[in-house]
């Protein structure tokens, strides 16, 4: 885990990352808000509570991907009619997910921690698992949302996307912040953060890493087997 150094040296390259990635993503934040704006009536930023280190509640940030009060589900498979064509663009670019840059600055979020979950989520960790994870600050990227960035395709292809989430993608996702975690370094970090930079740019590279064995679940769910 982060030494003492590590984890002011990693929160001082969080601040000073986040907020150069503001300044130098403005054209693009500026270009999205009006689409988003365009794109149907409601809210620019989207905003919901998620769960946060020592299990305090903070509000995720993101640019709005679908239709005001569209409701149901949780979960987001891809091809989800609740989605706009705009916000099937910012998605699959993950030019959504740039307003967490200022979560990050708050220090409701790191460059790199687990994915954080909505209450009803986290509700679902094993005890040990809950304990251990809410030590750390949630993350905008970690090592799982690098490996199973065609998670929406995933999940299209279930029956009941939310039970296949639940039941196999989450406890997988979990498994994988622990054995991250119990190793993390301020280098290790600043490999996820190339990981992630490739897979954005290059979708073909998640497939290269080969460091995540997909349960028998989503493998059949990935070929349209699924008995869900």
């Amino acid at each position: 885990m982060y030494s003492p150094r590590e984890k002011k040296l990693k929160r001082a390259f969080d601040v000073a990352t986040a907020a150069a990635g503001l300044v130098a993503a403005a054209p693009v934040l500026a270009t999205a808000a009006v689409l988003v704006r365009m794109s149907s009536r409601g809210p620019i930023v989207f905003r919901q509570s998620r769960v946060g280190r020592n299990g305090q509640r903070f509000e995720l940030l993101k640019f709005r991907t679908m239709r005001p009060a569209a409701g149901g589900s949780l979960i987001t498979a891809k091809g989800d009619s609740r989605i706009t064509g705009v916000g099937r663009f910012l998605r699959r670019t993950k030019v959504d997910e740039l307003p967490q840059l200022w979560n990050v600055l708050r220090g409701e979020l790191t460059l790199v921690g687990p994915r954080p979950e909505v209450q009803r989520y986290v509700d679902l960790y094993a005890p040990e698992d809950r304990a251990f994870l809410q030590q750390f600050q949630p993350g905008l990227t970690d090592p799982a949302t690098v490996r199973l960035r065609d998670e929406e395709t995933i999940l299209s292809q279930s029956a009941d996307p939310e039970k296949l989430y639940i039941e196999t993608l989450l406890p997988l996702k979990v498994r994988v912040y622990r054995e991250y975690l119990e190793s993390a370094s301020f280098v290790s970090d600043l490999r996820v953060l190339a990981d992630t930079a490739a897979v954005i740019f290059w979708p073909g590279f998640a497939a290269r890493l080969g460091r995540i064995e997909l349960p028998s679940a989503v493998k059949a769910a990935k070929t349209g087997d699924a008995g869900v």
